[in-house]
């Protein structure tokens, strides 16, 4: 396994500022946070303002006082302007992928992917603005027509993680706007310099002023749940702050939450194991396993187990593990120390219950890795469902292998835990598949295929304790719902 992380120029610190009401502003008190790159802590790549309470107030005084404005502003103007954000962030595409790896770790090429997907999602969003339709209906009074209209909720608050930066939150923002909603966006301390480019780039397509404004801070997202004005909050990121937030949000408001996962690969006795060890190492060592849809639990039938297991340790020994900016880099940094710590943790704890490292199982610690925040791919057997590794989201590239019986063994096992985000199942069966799709507990079901990534066209979203379910977030034909107010008219002669 490569660890080597190569010198990258280090550039000035980034200095971001709050955006409210299209002016720059450090927070009320003068406190900022830092942002060190995780493959090296040394450098020092952004600082962002501690936003107060009164910061984030002013933020959606700001989008109150817009929202009346853009919500009459004609449907094609507003996929104008959504357009013209696509533009700004696509002739930039390059610099924020380096923003990206800076700032969260991952390798160079997935940022590049990500930065240039996120131009392609507001372009969606700008055809669904002259899309929103309404329905007619029959009436048993001839003397009226009784149709309905969709009206924007009001001011938007989006709450997004540090994994995706860019790519998440244009997927809430994007329809947020082009339904008619004013936006204030709270970006992951993690990335406030990512958050910042993505707020630019509203602005500078030419949105009008307060209509997207952007505050920074670990204390931000709870002030913007708490502000009653915030008509509508949307949220990505780990299931015990989504409880938080779920239980702030009072009746009349609503709320999106796409939460943690803790999920499952399951392989019977007739995969294909080639497919099936890809499968596992695609769903469990991308992106080191900071994803909620990564996979951390491998339930594979008896008879295969053991071959199957020496596969995915092969895999995991080819991983290139350093700093995202060298291109040849397939697995980077974990975001910071506490989730270091966190896996050695998780680790330990299955040892001493009875599971076996078999590689893998301690952070990286060499001369080219000591500055920073590394845990290689690691792969644990003899796991049972007693183990944070088997019932808690692990967020690490570390998982765990149980053997099962059959498929209603590992449906069972599948479906006993509390997370229901995504789930893959590795056969050449199609009834078992088929099976497997109908009975699993999980929102997203694939077959031979990993469990990360999303479509474009589909919806997205889990059950369980891993979201809301009511509204599915992002894409599919029903994004639109959480963004808009069904209102029905009956109009008489």
């Amino acid at each position: 396994m490569t660890s080597r992380i190569q010198e990258v120029p280090q550039r000035p610190v980034a200095e971001v500022l709050n955006r409210i009401g299209g002016e720059r502003r450090p927070a009320g008190d003068g406190a900022t946070l830092e942002r060190r790159n995780p493959a090296d802590a040394r450098w020092l790549v952004s600082t962002a303002p501690q936003s107060t309470a009164d910061d984030v107030a002013d933020a959606v005084t700001a989008a109150v006082e817009a929202a009346d404005a853009w919500a009459a502003t004609a449907p094609g103007k507003r996929a104008e302007l959504l357009e013209a954000a696509a533009r700004v962030l696509a002739a930039r595409a390059d610099e924020i992928a380096d923003d990206i790896v800076a700032e969260m770790g991952k390798p160079i090429s997935a940022a590049r992917m990500e930065a240039g997907r996120t131009p392609k999602n507001l372009e969606l969003y700008a055809a669904e603005a002259i899309r929103l339709t309404g329905v007619t209906y029959p009436s048993d009074d001839a003397g009226a027509l009784v149709y309905s209209e969709r009206t924007p909720v009001g001011v938007v608050g989006v709450i997004t993680p540090w994994n995706f930066p860019l790519n998440l939150a244009s997927r809430k923002i994007g329809p947020a706007l082009a339904a008619g909603n004013t936006v204030v966006f709270k970006p992951s301390p993690m990335t406030p310099r990512t958050g910042e480019r993505l707020g630019e780039a509203f602005l500078e397509a030419g949105f009008p002023t307060g209509v997207v404004n952007t505050v920074h801070g670990d204390a931000a997202g709870a002030h913007l749940v708490a502000d009653e004005r915030v008509t509508a909050v949307t949220f990505t990121g780990s299931t015990a702050v989504g409880r938080r937030i779920h239980d702030a949000i009072n009746l009349g408001r609503r709320v999106q939450l796409e939460l943690g996962g803790n999920n499952p690969v399951v392989v019977l006795a007739d995969a294909d194991l080639e497919v099936a060890a890809n499968v596992v190492a695609r769903s469990s060592f991308t992106m080191a396993g900071q994803a909620c849809t990564a996979a951390g639990r491998i339930l594979v039938a008896e008879s295969v187990h053991d071959e199957l297991l020496e596969r995915v340790v092969e895999l995991a020994g080819t991983q290139v593990v350093g700093s995202g900016h060298r291109a040849e880099v397939t697995m980077g940094p974990l975001v910071d120390e506490r989730a270091v710590v966190a896996m050695d943790s998780t680790i330990a704890a299955a040892v001493a219950a009875g599971a076996e490292v078999v590689t893998g199982g301690t952070r990286l610690s060499t001369a080219d890795t000591e500055h920073g925040w590394f845990y290689p791919p690691t792969v644990l057997r003899d796991a049972d469902p007693t183990m944070a590794l088997s019932c808690q989201e692990v967020f690490g590239p570390v998982v765990g292998f149980e053997k099962i019986a059959d498929l209603d063994a590992a449906l069972a096992r599948a479906n006993d835990n509390e997370y229901g985000l995504t789930s893959s199942v590795c056969t050449r069966d199609l009834a078992s598949a088929m099976r497997f799709a109908r009975s699993v507990e999980a929102g997203t079901v694939r077959v031979n295929r990993p469990t990360v990534g999303a479509a474009f066209n589909a919806p997205f979203g889990g059950i369980k304790a891993s979201g809301t379910g009511t509204h599915r977030e992002q894409l599919g034909p029903t994004v639109m719902d959480f963004y808009t107010s069904l209102r029905t008219v009956f109009l008489g002669g």
